[in-house]
């Protein structure tokens, strides 16, 4: 069964083609074969006793009229109303017989025929000349030669028919072709715009058109993403709001704590407001996601290099290879903004990072290596979840949302994060993105 499956074709418009030609075929041939079963089997038994006949009327003819004024007579008669070129041979005797091009079914059935009707020692040459048989009938007199074509014994509706059937075959299984692939396009599509818009990239052409059942999947699928579209919009205008109200005491607060006498209590109260303020914009960027950036054609160690030379400005000791040219659909902010969430939570932990960028497989990889004490295995799915702080080796840092928003960036785009082990002995972050 697994066999048959990796066989069978994986497309749509392969499977509906088989479903069409495999009947169309199995119907084909059992035509044919019915046909040669019946019509050639009676046409060859009709022409071949035909053929017995005028040679059993040449055989008493030659007994009756012996003389060799006669024989001549006889022959010229036979070779210009019956088509054939006869020789006697007198006194000759047929040798071993051995007939020759008989292996085919209209050969078999001629041969059963002569068996059947002529009573005589004979010999049939099918292979003889591709236009003709000759046929050797052994007489009391002599040896009867009879030189006939080739369509004396077969009939040409036999190979017109088999043309036809096949012919007709091909040109029916090409206009369904034709058809089945007109209504596969609207689903590819479909498909094409249900996986540009996971990646987060708009197909602003996108209208349905082909069955109704796809029109109606498509029209489903434009209505959900208007709804996704909505819903993220909503978000972001609720979370500007939230930005404001929230902002504006905490900056009431640092006033406050400004004008007022310092002190032990002063510098913790202090750090709590920072520890909020970053809090909220910690919050808000998860929140917010990629908003309204369109994801746009990027090289993508350029956007990289970016990255990596504004750390490098904070005094991170960083260091970049990709291998050859990477360019990608991205959204070049969301993107940076991810990275550097990657960075700034390993600058935490390490001393020396190591990015990557290579593609492998139809996906581009870029990886982010350091020597800091990295997360247990049992703990790296955890760590993309929002606040949360792992209380052994080493956590997320900040207020736990940098990890997360980085995933949420990343598998806007369509892909993925990864953790594993470094071979610089710490965290290994790979980031996975379609092509």
């Amino acid at each position: 069964m697994s066999t048959l499956k990796r066989i069978l074709p994986k497309s749509l418009l392969g499977r509906s083609l088989l479903i069409i030609g495999t009947p169309l075929v199995l119907v084909q041939l059992i035509s044919i074969w019915v046909f040669f079963d019946r019509h050639v089997d009676a046409v060859t038994r009709r022409m071949a006793s035909t053929i017995v006949g005028e040679i059993n009327l040449m055989i008493n003819h030659l007994q009756d009229y012996n003389k060799p004024a006669d024989l001549v007579w006889i022959t010229s008669e036979i070779q210009s109303n019956l088509n054939m070129r006869v020789t006697f041979k007198k006194d000759q005797k047929l040798g071993k017989v051995r007939n020759k091009g008989l292996d085919t079914l209209v050969g078999s059935e001629l041969l059963r025929v002569f068996e059947q009707s002529l009573h005589r020692p004979f010999q049939i040459d099918a292979a003889y000349d591709p236009r003709f048989i000759k046929i050797l009938v052994e007489t009391n007199d002599g040896l009867l030669e009879i030189v006939t074509t080739q369509k004396r014994i077969r009939t040409i509706t036999t190979d017109l028919y088999v043309m036809w059937s096949i012919g007709s075959s091909l040109v029916l299984l090409i206009i369904a072709g034709i058809f089945m692939h007109n209504q596969v396009k609207p689903i590819r599509r479909l498909a094409h715009a249900a996986d540009s818009f996971g990646k987060g990239r708009d197909v602003p052409d996108f209208k349905p058109y082909g069955a109704r059942e796809v029109r109606r999947a498509a029209t489903a699928f434009m209505i959900m993403r208007e709804r996704l579209k909505r819903q993220l919009q909503q978000r972001t205008e609720m979370l500007a709001g939230i930005s404001h109200d929230l902002r504006t005491p905490l900056t009431r607060f640092k006033l406050a704590l400004a004008m007022m006498k310092g002190g032990p209590e002063l510098e913790e109260l202090e750090r709590d407001v920072v520890e909020m303020e970053q809090l909220v914009d910690e919050y808000l960027a998860f929140a917010r996601g990629e908003g309204s950036e369109q994801a746009v054609e990027t090289n993508l160690p350029v956007l990289i290099e970016e990255v990596v030379n504004k750390s490098r400005r904070k005094g991170l000791d960083l260091s970049f290879t990709a291998k050859g040219a990477l360019r990608v659909m991205l959204r070049p902010n969301a993107f940076k903004r991810c990275l550097s969430n990657i960075v700034g939570n390993a600058s935490r932990f390490a001393d020396r990072i190591d990015i990557g960028a290579s593609r492998r497989s139809g996906l581009i990889l870029v990886t982010v290596d350091d020597n800091g004490p990295g997360v247990p295995e049992e703990s790296r799915e955890d760590v993309f979840r929002p606040f949360f702080r792992a209380e052994n080796s080493r956590g997320t840092g900040g207020a736990g949302l940098g990890l997360t928003i980085a995933r949420d960036v990343i598998r806007g785009h369509g892909g993925d994060i990864m953790l594993g082990d470094s071979p610089l002995g710490g965290l290994r972050v790979v980031i996975r993105l379609p092509v």
